[in-house]
Formats: structure tokens, sequence, C-alpha cells
């Protein structure tokens, strides 16, 4: 009776651990699913902080505007992949463009706040980091 309890009391407490996450998403990337955007790659890297466009034809030139209308990314391209690092970007929504010969393909990038981080400094206090 007692291996049967510690099975199921090591099932339940490894799977209530498996919901937890450590760190909140950077960033989301909202593609544009229309049929005329497949043939380019819109995808964030694996610690989504760099934005990934590929494309087979030429991508001529990237740009976003945020939520104040403002251009923080304007970069003439003139090649089949870019990567944009977003960590300089203002936090909010953020319009990409990527123009293709005749195409404008549209789509959004949301950067998130970052939320203090609570750091366990003894095993009484937490202290928040900046």
């Amino acid at each position: 009776m007692k291996p049967l309890f510690f099975v199921i009391f090591f099932c339940l407490i490894t799977s209530l651990n498996s919901t937890t996450h450590a760190q909140n998403d950077f960033a989301k990337l909202e593609r544009n699913v229309n049929v005329r955007a497949k043939g380019l790659l819109q995808k964030l890297n694996i610690t989504k902080d760099t934005l990934i466009l590929q494309s087979k034809s030429l991508i001529q030139k990237v740009y976003s505007v945020n939520y104040q209308n403002v251009r923080e990314v304007d970069v003439n391209v003139g090649a089949n992949a870019i990567k944009i690092p977003l960590t300089k970007l203002s936090k909010g929504k953020h319009v990409f463009v990527a123009v293709q010969q005749s195409l404008r393909i549209v789509f959004v990038v949301r950067l998130f706040e970052e939320d203090d981080i609570l750091l366990a400094m003894n095993d009484q206090a937490l202290v928040p980091k900046n």
C-alpha cells in the first residue's frame, strides 16, 4: 500500500511542477496567414528576442510602426533572409511590413513588459529584482 501511495504522490507532484513556468515570454508573433504571404517564413528564435524572416524571393525592405506611429525599424534588406533583434524596440504592439516585389506582407509583434522577478536571498526573505 505504501509504494502505491508513494507512486501516486510522486506523479501528482511532478505533474503540477511541469505546468509552472520560470519566465514569461519576451514577445509574441501574430503571423500573416494569407495565402499570398505563404512564401515568407515569419518566426521568433527560441528565446523570442529576435525576429527571423526568410523567403525564396528577395526581401527588399522591412519596417515597423509602433503604437505611437513611430518607425523603429526601417531596413533596406536586399536578401532572402534577415534577423531583426527585438531587444532595442519599445514595449507594446509593433506592426511589421515586409516588402517583396509588389507584395506588402503585414504581421504583428507584441513586446511584453518585464515583470519584477523575485529572488530568494535566504529562506526568510524574498527581494524583488529590478
